[in-house]
Parts: structure tokens; sequence; C-alpha cells
């Protein structure tokens, strides 16, 4: 018997909803990073192969699994792995992928709060006048618990509680919100995109200076694009570009599950996965690709880039870089840029949410604003240290073990009971 009391309002949404799942931060700032780490052309195919061999059939195993348990009422991993499988121990496996998606909230939506915060002060024109070094030394100043740069105490951890405080409202929404924000949020984050690459892509070599005379835009691009089949056999590559599909896609954390649930029990799940797993592609391999890199080698040189690439590169230099445009479309740029990087982290969070307000749901029939609540609350007192001891590492240690290991554990264990 089929118990359904609430599934997504239309297929545009819910495939907008899935992609805005999978299109986030690392589409954005780790793809193009791990790319430059790992041989440029020489990762491309390497990812690439792993999207299909690896990531379209994840794709197709948590969509089926979680319309397999949504027929049954179920919306949460743990139910929904109870459900295909017998023995009490899926459940708890299931539980052990509600508690990934809150780890890696919770110094994900740190990362949106940097995004937010970037934005207010692109708005303001606090980073006109200001030379490289003096932007580099922002982003550290920010992230320095005992600093701040506006005066006021703590604004690290008040944009942090900011923005998870918008995660909460719109998850307290249910679908209705979450499927709003996706129609919202994709089409600007991909019209945000659309205009950064063509701006980047047709900088040539106007950007260069008397430090990097030779700096060309398109360096970055031929860097990414050139393959260098030598590097093929190198292991670490294959498994840098295995890791990123796992991370890029959402996959192995239980949010697909949970979207899946709420599929009606006609629509055609396997047209649904390939759909928002090339949208992710094509946001992350040609968008993705096309901003950051060629940017930073237009103004700073390739080889610059390729000594300097890091998590944080984008913002510790995109202000800069912007602020060559004039102040008119620095400002633009800015807007655009860490707009586009908040929209992404944001559809990707609330995605985090679901499986712990599923759970509650299934578990103590809570409703959406408990369940929304209590997830901001435990993430919040799980991402206070991120926030706080940033600079001691913290944050690393979360991305290691919540976005690597426990991703690739969990989809080991799905796949199993799927099989």
């Amino acid at each position: 018997m089929t118990v359904k009391t609430e599934s997504w309002g239309s297929r545009v949404g819910l495939i907008l909803a899935m992609a805005g799942n999978a299109v986030g931060l690392g589409n954005f700032l780790r793809f193009p990073v791990q790319a430059v780490q790992n041989g440029g052309g020489a990762f491309i195919i390497p990812y690439l192969v792993c999207f299909l061999i690896m990531g379209i059939p994840l794709l197709f195993i948590e969509w089926s699994s979680g319309r397999y348990g949504g027929k049954a009422g179920n919306h949460s991993t743990p139910y929904i792995l109870d459900t295909m499988a017998k023995g009490r121990i899926w459940k708890y496996i299931g539980v052990f992928g509600i508690f990934t998606n809150i780890a890696v909230a919770a110094y994900y939506t740190y990362i949106e709060s940097w995004a937010l915060s970037y934005v207010f002060h692109s708005v303001l024109g606090t980073f006109r006048s200001m030379s490289q070094i003096e932007v580099a030394t922002f982003f550290s100043t920010y992230v320095d618990i005992g600093a701040s740069t506006t005066g006021i105490p703590y604004e690290a951890v008040i944009f942090y509680v900011l923005c998870l405080g918008i995660n909460i409202y719109i998850l307290s929404r249910g679908l209705d919100g979450i499927e709003k924000v996706a129609k919202i949020g994709m089409p600007i984050l991909i019209l945000f995109g659309i205009f950064l690459a063509i701006r980047g892509l047709t900088l040539g070599t106007s950007g260069n200076s008397a430090l990097f005379p030779d700096a060309n835009a398109w360096d970055g691009l031929n860097f990414l694009w050139t393959p260098q089949f030598d590097s093929l056999a190198n292991p670490k590559v294959w498994l840098a570009a295995a890791g990123q599909i796992f991370f890029t896609l959402s996959v192995g954390m239980g949010t697909i599950h949970c979207y899946a649930a709420y599929v009606r029990s006609k629509d055609d799940i396997a047209l649904n996965a390939v759909s928002a797993g090339f949208m992710n592609e094509f946001v992350e391999v040609v968008l993705g690709s096309s901003i950051v890199i060629p940017i930073a080698a237009g103004y700073l040189g390739l080889d610059w880039v390729l000594e300097n690439a890091g998590f944080g590169m984008a913002f510790q230099t995109m202000p800069f870089l912007f602020q060559q445009w004039g102040p008119s479309l620095a400002a633009i740029a800015g807007l655009f840029w860490f707009g586009l990087l908040f929209f992404a982290g944001i559809t990707s969070s609330l995605a985090m949410g679901t499986p712990w307000m599923g759970f509650m749901k299934d578990e103590f029939n809570w409703n959406k604003v408990q369940g929304a609540l209590t997830f901001g609350l435990i993430t919040l007192l799980m991402g206070l240290p991120c926030v706080i001891f940033f600079q001691e590492g913290v944050f690393d240690e979360y991305d290691y073990w919540a976005g690597t290991v426990s991703l690739v554990i969990f989809a080991l264990l799905e796949t199993i009971v799927f099989s």
C-alpha cells in the first residue's frame, strides 16, 4: 500500500532541486583546484570515466532506493534501507548516513557564510583600492575568530548563524520551499556563471601587468583541457577523480534517497537521474573550469595559479581581480560571483537537512518546523568548532572524514544492500 502525503510539485522542480543538491561549492571551488593539482587535462579524462562507470550507476541506485522506500511511506535512509533488506543493522547504517549529512552541513554552511559575507563587502565596495596582498589578508582576518573586518565582534560566527538561519527557514517550508529556491536559484546560478565565464574567456592578455607580462586567460583553459596521457597511469589522479565525483554528485550521503522518496510512482527515475547528473556536469566542467582558473591566469599567470591553487584561492584573489574591471563592474561581478557561490551552497545544504527531517518524521512524527529547528541546532553545535578553530585545522578534518571517507563507506554499503 502506498503511503504518500507529500510530493514534488513538478518534474522541472524535482530535477532542479536534485541538480541543486549536486551543484554546489565543489563545482566552482573544489573542481578547478582538483584539476590544477592533478595535471589539468590529465584529470579530466579519469574524471569523466569515473562519472560514467561510478557516478551514473550510483545515481540510479540512490534514486531507485529512494522511490522504493517512499512507496512504503518512508522518507529517511534508516527506514529506506530497513525496507530494502532484512536485519536491523541496515537501519543503523542508515543513521550513519544522516549524521554524515549533518557533519558535512556543519562545515559546508560555514563556506556559504563566507560567500554571504563577501556579497555584503562587494556591494559596500570594501575591496576597492586593495592590493592583492591586502585582499588575501582580508580573508585571513575574516576567518580569525579574534579579529574582525567590520568592527563587529565575532563577525564570522554572526554570518554563520545568519546563513544557518536562512537554511532553517527554507527547510521549515518543506518540499515547497526547497522547490521554490531551486526554481529561482538554479537559473540565476547558471546565468551568473555564464556571465563570469564569458568575461573570463574574453579577458585575453588585457589583464596582465608588469609583474606578470605574459599572463593570458586562455593559458588556464588550455591547461585544463589539454590531456597529458602519461599521467593516466598515476593512481593518485584516478583516486582524486573518483573522490570528486562522489563529492560533486552528492552520492553516498543519503540526500538523494530522501528527495527520491517523494517522487511519484510513475515518474521516470532513470531519466530524472541522468538529467540531474548531466546538469551538474555541465555546471562543473563547462562553467566551473571557465571562471576561477582562466580569470586568475589572465591576471596573475598560469605559473602563479599552479603554485597557489587551493580551496580559499577564489576568496583570496577574485575580489582583487574584479577591481581591475572598474568600481561599478567590480561590484556587479562580486555580487554575481559570491552570489553564485551562495546559491550553489544553499541548494546543497538544504538537501543535507532533508534526511534528518525525514527521519524525525518517520520515527517521531515531527512536523517540518520541529525537524528544521533541531537540524539547525545540531548543525550549529557541530559547526561552531569549525568556525572557532578554523585556523587549527578542524575544518579540514571535517572535510576529510565527513566529506570524503564517510561518502565512500556509505556508498559501498548501500550498493551491497541494493545488489
